[in-house]
């Protein structure tokens, strides 16, 4: 990998390599863009099959979240941390508080939270050495579990997307299709099931499918069966990449819309079912009530005030929509170019900031 190459390509800032052999500590942070602050992103920990292949998948999940902050309104950057190791038998107390000095020597250019193979109890182990970590436990006064708020961010954000595909943004009556029903997606199911949608479900595993079932009074299908089911609307809560050559044809739904990160294979299979008239909600617009919650933290947790900035993403749909209109684009190009126009405008600010400066000490 050409890792300067790579970096001057999509314009990342900074790569911190960090190891700590004592607890076996293999890290690597990635900091995309700090216009609009500092940069904020989950630590995954991950089997990775190559060092090469962690670099990639820090480098693409730190870009990502300067898009998915900058388009939530937040005064953030992107970044984000892989560590590779097996989540199940790698980690100990060591590992997580010499990885909390390393970003405590970043001096607040990044603030971290947990992501896939974490938990908020390694978040607390990381608190002991840094107040740069957002996602731990209630008691130091943090917001917990992020998958309800996550859930919610979803279900209001369908609703605007609803409301573009059928010209209401009611629910009730709607056919959803779930693909996926983890901790985010079950408290979907119950927000859809509370406003009277049909919900179909699937899930690789089963006891949490039956849980939908039994509660939300759902309908369980097969793994493969999900995409071609006569819905309404398809909402991928599991898997990246699963809006493809083979899935896209299976499609019936109107609007897309659900929790999964990185649902489009290729930028190419957007503009597929943007020809094809299907609203597609950009996931990192319509699944960042996790990062705006726990974005909350760093000013002191208010619940109401978080769920309010939560409640926007409806309104950030709706301009993602409208933009698409606007500019005849497929609505993942229109999310690109809102997160874009509000870095770009941010930029222009502080240049013009100090040329003022500048020009008033020549003055003098």
């Amino acid at each position: 990998m050409e890792l300067f190459k790579y970096m001057e390509l999509y314009n990342y800032e900074q790569v911190v390599v960090c190891q700590d052999k004592e607890s076996g500590l293999k890290a690597i942070i990635a900091i995309h863009d700090t216009t609009l602050g500092p940069a904020l992103g989950g630590t995954r920990m991950w089997m990775y099959e190559s060092e090469e292949a962690a670099f990639e998948d820090a480098l693409r999940l730190a870009r990502g979240m300067t898009y998915k902050n900058a388009a939530a309104g937040l005064n953030l950057g992107g970044g984000k941390t892989v560590i590779i190791g097996d989540p199940r038998k790698d980690k100990n107390e060591e590992m997580f508080r010499a990885f909390g000095r390393f970003i405590q020597g970043l001096n607040g250019r990044y603030i971290t939270a947990e992501d896939v193979g974490t938990t908020v109890a390694d978040m607390d182990l990381i608190h002991e050495e840094t107040d740069y970590v957002t996602g731990i436990s209630p008691a130091f006064g943090s917001s917990g579990n992020p998958s309800p708020v996550t859930a919610y961010g979803v279900y209001v954000g369908m609703k605007a997307a609803a409301k573009a595909g059928f010209g209401t943004d009611s629910l009730e009556g709607k056919t959803i299709a779930v693909q996926g029903v983890g901790n985010v997606a079950y408290n979907l199911c119950r927000h859809l099931h509370e406003e009277g949608a049909k919900l179909v479900v699937t899930d690789i595993n089963k006891e949490a499918v039956q849980r939908v079932v039994d509660e939300f009074d759902a309908k369980a299908v097969d793994i493969n069966d999900i995409y071609e089911v006569d819905c309404d609307i398809f909402a991928p809560c599991a898997l990246g990449a699963i809006i493809n050559d083979q899935t896209i044809p299976k499609l019936k739904a109107k609007v897309i819309a659900g929790a999964a990160n990185n649902q489009l294979k290729e930028t190419r299979h957007g503009d597929l079912i943007h020809e094809m008239g299907i609203v597609y909600a950009p996931d990192y617009v319509i699944n960042a009530g996790g990062v705006i919650n726990v974005a909350d933290e760093l000013y002191g947790y208010n619940r109401d005030r978080a769920m309010k900035k939560v409640e926007g993403i409806y309104e950030n749909i709706e301009k993602v929509i409208e933009i698409s209109s606007r500019d005849q684009i497929p609505t993942y190009l229109a999310a690109d170019r809102m997160a874009e126009e509000r870095i770009r405008r941010m930029r222009n600010s502080r240049k013009q900031f100090l040329q003022n400066g500048q020009h008033i000490l020549s003055r003098r």
